[in-house]
């Protein structure tokens, strides 16, 4: 069974061994799910987020663009699978043919699923084996942002991209704290 899912917040992690992480933090089925994307696409997310025009467009928005103009629609994502501490994404179009629906399945990354439905304002669904592997309380946030300070995402103007680690380990980590910036839905 998949659970309707909207971003509770975009921030940083901090991991059991001290290193920040940034994450996008999904809320579904009265838990959250936290999956680690590098400090671009927390960005992303988070300008998608506000409705923060860019002079120029991002890949996202031009993806977006792209599907519209060919005809086509962006229905929904899904993150529906998690193995080796990967989470797997997958994103719902449709295309209209001679007044035909069709229907396209596409392989994604969590993060770029997300910044899609973000700008799209489509549904984010989360599968019931996700949730029971990776969710957490909300308590373990709250607690953490009580102890932390919120890092504010816009801070992320402020890295080097040679610092930026693309093989981000996505697994839940119980000794990890994590300060995130929520969202207002």
């Amino acid at each position: 069974m998949n659970h309707s899912a909207n971003v509770a917040g975009v921030g940083v992690g901090v991991d059991a061994s001290g290193e920040e992480i940034s994450a996008v933090l999904l809320a579904a089925r009265d838990e959250y799910l936290p999956i680690a994307v590098t400090a671009d696409q927390a960005r992303a997310i988070k300008l998608a987020l506000a409705g923060e025009p860019f002079e120029r467009p991002l890949t996202h928005d031009l993806f977006i663009q792209m599907i519209t103009d060919f005809g086509g629609a962006l229905d929904g994502v899904r993150i529906d699978d998690i193995a080796d501490g990967t989470f797997y994404a997958k994103i719902d179009t449709e295309r209209y043919d001679d007044g035909e629906s069709r229907r396209h399945v596409f392989d994604a990354r969590p993060s770029d699923a997300i910044a899609l439905a973000v700008r799209a304002d489509c549904q984010i669904e989360i599968s019931d084996d996700v949730l029971d592997y990776a969710g957490e309380p909300p308590s373990r946030f709250e607690a953490a942002s009580e102890e932390q300070d919120i890092i504010d995402p816009s801070e992320f103007d402020e890295y080097d991209k040679s610092d930026i680690d693309t093989d981000v380990d996505t697994e839940s980590d119980p000794d990890g704290i994590w300060k995130l910036e929520t969202t207002e839905n």
